[in-house]
């Protein structure tokens, strides 16, 4: 008992809370309240109660209260029912007997259908409109480019559509007539559907229109879901006429190629009939609306006898000063206005501009006595051609025979149409008529088009012949695509859809789409991860004052320095494929020593022109399995261009010249200026940040180069044996082989990246601007 009882309350809970709602007390107007004053109040309250900006619970109840009170005032006919007999629907009737008992039985009904699990409780309305994956594709996505449609995505247990039904069917009845499309998807039976359109809850609402679809955000009231289909529709499809552009509108038929239609009424803005009668018609018909209430269309009114009693349709084709057709009625159904257009769709004598409009004027026929005849014109825009293009139009006038249809092209236009109708001949007249069929058979009418009576007379001749022997044709040809003349350029086509989705991505974003944006945001957030990381990474490993960690040893390949004996006169050496030396000199001197980054040291090696080949091999060498640290730089220096350099660098540390040439004090007095110290196969390594450098001295080795000792180990016993006389040092040095003076530079190295080599500091690095000459 309990089971049911609950059930009754639920099942009676909104019909007893509409019979007991009071839309005045809900919007917070009296009685007499304008309409102006009832749709101030429910904007103002639809704002402050809807559910995804208020949190309230009560607000989804409050909300559609406010929606349901509205419906009611809105309408003058529901209003005065209420006002008369206190009730919100239209479908109760004044002192009805028994309604709680009818309310009842009609609540279970839909309640029994939960209890079968079955699909018999949907509305009957909606299975007519049902759509499916397939059907949707072929025919629905296709037809939305001639009209909109308004689609409802709901599902067997939605309980929240309930309330939107009546409005919803209202809305339908009203817009189907005009002619919008209607859909229902049922997601839980159409789910492929629905993740196509991008629907993923319900009740849902979306417009689409060029197979582009929009979300419907509002309340669901009639009056919103007529703005929404009306704001789906171009902007600009219908052009306000005035007095003053009226004559300039109707001239444009040459350039647009279509009729024109003016719309008079006395209605402020543009009737949602029109636009959507525009919207379908816009490949074929101009359109364009004429405000009968305002004083700047009097002129335009009158020249035309417009009756301003009723709507007034006038289409216009070549003739601007008198209507081709009119239609009027008070009440303008939309099969009357698809009627008067259809049949009004092309212009006299059209001009051929794209493919699809030949196959509407001369359409393939399979039966001859189906088949329709078209008169072509091949002519030019041309001031030389205009009388002929006029006389041409008004004998198509004079000819209104069902079976025949005149056209014209323009030769530079259409060029592979009229090359293929002249078989490639080299005409400089290209105005003639030919005579076309579905067939694609065709005759010239000899002599060209002047538009004279001659050539009138001889035209109607032929086509008099021709309609009694078909054959009369003799010619036949396979004719090429016409080329599009309306078509936008790539540019424009690619700002449109550029344009389309930057909307849409901001429509997602305003209504908080997040499903849709998941993976947009997904692909932006991980970007800016990945750079910011980035950024992070480098500012904190910037190399401190930290000691370089040694490399593992590799076995240096095979050198190829350059061609043994040959000299290069180039500031780099010859090209090696195993470490890379440049040259100090006075231009990169102060990237590659002053200016060089902390923690990064730069290994260079002193040498002549006599033994810089030599040297550079044998350095190379030595110094390649180190190459791949990067805190280490190689260069080089001449010594015979830069011998003062040296000079001046041993001289500003005593310790380092003490342990270059221990005891030559007192050799040297006297005769220091005649003298040269032999600095080849010298090596330095300069931290140009913390100005010390560490010298490695040539080691002559010879044959026993294992059994001696680095320079800084052995320095006072090998100075020795080198500093009995200068001469003695420079004349061993071209004796002994020149790439011996580095045999132990890889024993050094190693010493150099454990940080066991002394240094030297200086108090500033001396200039490299001088140069020695060379002697």
């Amino acid at each position: 008992m309990k089971a049911l009882l609950l059930l009754l309350v639920l099942a009676a809970d909104p019909l007893v809370g509409a019979s007991d709602v009071d839309p005045y007390r809900v919007l917070g107007v009296s009685r007499r309240a304008s309409q102006a004053e009832i749709k101030k109040a429910y904007k103002q309250l639809a704002r402050e109660w809807h559910p995804d900006k208020n949190k309230d619970p009560k607000a989804e109840d409050m909300f559609i209260k406010i929606s349901k009170s509205y419906e009611i005032l809105s309408n003058e006919e529901r209003r005065a029912n209420y006002d008369q007999y206190g009730q919100m629907e239209e479908n109760q009737r004044p002192h009805q007997p028994h309604q709680g008992f009818h309310s009842f039985h009609s609540s279970f009904h839909f309640d029994e259908s939960f209890f079968h699990f079955s699909r018999s409780g949907r509305d009957f309305a909606d299975s007519k409109y049902m759509l499916h994956f397939a059907q949707f594709n072929s025919e629905v996505l296709p037809d939305s480019y001639q009209r909109p449609y308004l689609i409802k995505i709901t599902s067997e247990w939605c309980f929240t559509c309930i309330h939107m039904e009546p409005v919803w069917k209202e809305t339908v009845q009203e817009l189907e007539a005009l002619g919008v499309g209607i859909g229902v998807v049922d997601i839980g039976y159409e789910r492929r559907l629905a993740n196509q359109l991008g629907a993923h809850r319900t009740p849902s609402i979306l417009g689409l229109i060029n197979g582009k679809v929009t979300f419907f955000h509002y309340a669901v009231v009639r009056e919103h879901l007529r703005q929404f289909v009306e704001s789906l529709l171009p902007q600009r499809q219908v052009e306000k006429v005035m007095d003053s552009s009226y004559r300039q509108f109707l001239d444009r038929w040459p350039e647009e190629n279509k009729p024109s239609v003016l719309m008079f009424d006395r209605r402020a803005e543009t009737p949602l009939l029109f636009k959507l009668a525009a919207f379908a018609y816009k490949d074929y018909v101009r359109f364009g609306y004429v405000d009968q209430g305002l004083t700047e269309t009097t002129e335009v009114q009158r020249r035309f006898s417009v009756n301003t009693l009723a709507p007034t349709m006038l289409l216009f084709k070549e003739n601007a000063e008198k209507p081709a057709d009119v239609i009027q009625a008070r009440a303008m159904k939309r099969p009357i206005v698809d009627e008067f257009i259809s049949n009004n769709r092309f212009l006299q004598v059209p001009r051929l501009v794209n493919q699809k409009l030949f196959d509407e004027l001369c359409p393939v026929k399979q039966f001859h006595r189906r088949r329709k005849y078209c008169v072509l014109l091949i002519t030019s825009e041309d001031d030389a051609f205009t009388s002929g293009n006029s006389a041409f139009r008004s004998f198509a006038a004079s000819n209104t025979k069902e079976v025949l249809r005149f056209a014209y092209v323009y030769q530079h236009q259409q060029k592979p149409l009229c090359d293929t109708l002249l078989q490639d001949r080299n005409t400089i007249l290209p105005q003639f008529s030919a005579l076309a069929a579905g067939k694609v058979v065709y005759k010239e009418v000899m002599g060209g088009w002047n538009g004279s009576e001659e050539d009138q007379r001889l035209l109607q001749e032929e086509l008099e012949l021709l309609q009694k022997e078909p054959a009369f044709l003799s010619l036949e040809v396979t004719l090429p695509e016409l080329n599009n003349e309306l078509a936008a350029m790539f540019l424009i086509r690619w700002m449109n859809t550029a344009y389309d989705y930057v909307s849409q991505l901001y429509l997602d974003v305003l209504y908080s789409n997040w499903r849709e944006m998941m993976p947009i945001l997904s692909l932006i957030f991980s970007a800016l991860f990945i750079l910011c990381g980035t950024v992070i990474i480098q500012a904190f490993s910037e190399p401190g004052e930290e000691k370089p960690s040694k490399p593992k040893p590799k076995e240096p390949p095979p050198t190829s320095a350059g061609p043994d004996g040959a000299e290069s006169s180039s500031s780099r050496p010859p090209k090696k494929n195993f470490v890379e030396v440049t040259e100090l000199t006075d231009i990169t001197y102060i990237s590659n020593l002053v200016r060089l980054k902390p923690g990064h040291i730069n290994v260079v090696l002193v040498l002549s022109n006599a033994a810089k080949q030599a040297l550079l091999k044998k350095f190379a060498k030595e110094v390649f399995s180190f190459s791949g640290t990067q805190t280490l730089h190689y260069s080089f220096l001449n010594v015979d261009k830069h011998q003062r350099w040296m000079d001046s660098l041993l001289e500003l540390s005593p310790e380092a010249i003490l342990a270059e040439q221990p005891g030559e004090e007192d050799d040297d007095e006297g005769g220091a200026d005649d003298y040269r110290r032999d600095y080849t196969g010298h090596v330095l390594a300069l931290n140009g940040h913390k100005k010390y450098f560490c010298l490695f001295k040539p080691v002559f080795t010879g044959e026993e180069a294992e059994s001696s000792r680095s320079s800084d180990e052995d320095g006072g016993a090998r100075s020795r044996s080198r500093s009995r006389s200068r001469s003695s040092s420079r004349s061993r040095s071209t004796t002994i082989q020149i790439h011996h003076k580095l045999d132990r530079l890889s024993l050094w190295m190693e010493r150099l990246m454990e940080g066991t080599l002394p240094r030297h500091y200086v108090p500033s690095w001396p200039g490299l601007d001088k140069i020695t000459p060379e002697g």
